[in-house]
């Protein structure tokens, strides 16, 4: 009998990744969303709402929760801090509830911000000391706590802190990683001898991880979890994942540029910005030990090369596009000929 992940935040950047692996292994999977929810693919579910929560859980009967959603963008939990709190704590507190009371692993995705990222002091260990430096980092830290204070009774939640990602995305804002493409088009415009350049943090290191690596590491934490059974009290309840390649936002402009074909001559690498709002760490790297330790695959993509890659499968659909439209127009063209 397949088993079944039920996912918040399906309709995301991870979500969507998330919800393919898991298909692709043969599990019966439920996404849900709320603003961008698409019934009957994706429940709308209030994750404010706990009867609502616990329909669709109750109607579902998953084995493991994959909870995705939150606020995950710095800048916009500063602008909403309420909000922000709702979604990371208050929420993850409920779900947390509902699925405690129901034997349901719940896996729930945090950061590396949960981490000062202070100069040398990474990388950080699951059991390293956390220290946020800004609210979206404070919120996701409460939310591990609330998961894991309302699961103790039934050791039924794993934390996975995560770092930035990237993927395939709907539009570029969707990753911070990703909206760096728009940054090197628009560098473009700075290109003038008159014109000022874009700044671009040449400081804060990241270690950028694709969505597709993340969802797979995540099948393989309930597939390992949910064997354990009984025997899952004595297993990490905290995790990390991330890939080891390092760069700086200006060193991932540069290989975008490279890839573009572009200069980057309209952009300028800028050092550590003391006043910057909100706060972010210079080096948050996660150690992968403790799921090496359990045997989990923890290699990465190469990040050049998936870019590459994705590049020329642009170029190709582009190239069959073209071609396509140039046989169709000779196509009527041919018609119209014998028509006359």
């Amino acid at each position: 009998m397949a088993k079944t992940a039920f996912v918040t935040g399906a309709t995301g950047l991870l979500g969507r990744q998330v919800i393919r692996a898991f298909d692709r292994a043969g599990w019966t999977v439920v996404g849900t969303g709320f603003s961008r929810a698409k019934p009957p693919s994706i429940l709308k579910v209030d994750l404010e709402d706990q009867d609502a929560i616990e329909a669709a859980l109750d109607e579902a009967k998953p084995q493991v929760i994959i909870h995705c959603a939150a606020n995950r963008f710095p800048d916009k939990c500063d602008l909403d801090p309420d909000g922000t709190r709702a979604l990371n704590i208050a929420a993850s507190r409920r779900l947390a509830l509902a699925a405690s009371t129901r034997s349901i692993l719940l896996i729930y995705l945090s950061t590396d911000y949960v981490f000062s990222g202070r100069p040398g002091e990474a990388p950080y260990e699951p059991h390293s000391h956390p220290n946020p430096p800004n609210l979206y980092g404070r919120t996701k830290l409460a939310g591990e706590k609330a998961v894991l204070e309302e699961c103790e009774p039934t050791s039924s939640a794993v934390i996975l802190r995560i770092p930035v990602l990237y993927g395939d995305a709907e539009h570029n804002a969707e990753s911070a990683i990703n909206v760096l493409i728009d940054a090197v088009w628009k560098a473009q415009d700075k290109d003038a001898d008159d014109a000022q350049p874009l700044p671009m943090d040449n400081w804060s290191l990241r270690y950028p991880t694709n969505t597709a690596d993340v969802a797979r590491v995540l099948l393989d934490i309930a597939t390992k979890y949910l064997a354990a059974e009984a025997a899952r009290v004595a297993m990490p309840k905290i995790l990390h994942f991330s890939a080891e390649q390092r760069f700086t936002k200006y060193q991932i402009c540069e290989i975008f540029a490279e890839i573009l074909g572009l200069p980057l001559r309209g952009m300028i690498a800028k050092g550590e910005d003391k006043d910057a709002k909100p706060v972010r760490p210079y080096d948050t790297h996660l150690s992968n030990k403790v799921l090496r330790d359990l045997g989990v695959d923890v290699s990465a993509v190469d990040f050049e090369d998936w870019w590459y890659v994705l590049s020329l499968y642009i170029f190709f659909i582009v190239c069959w596009d073209v071609n396509i439209g140039a046989m169709a127009n000779f196509a009527v063209q041919e018609e119209g000929d014998e028509g006359f």
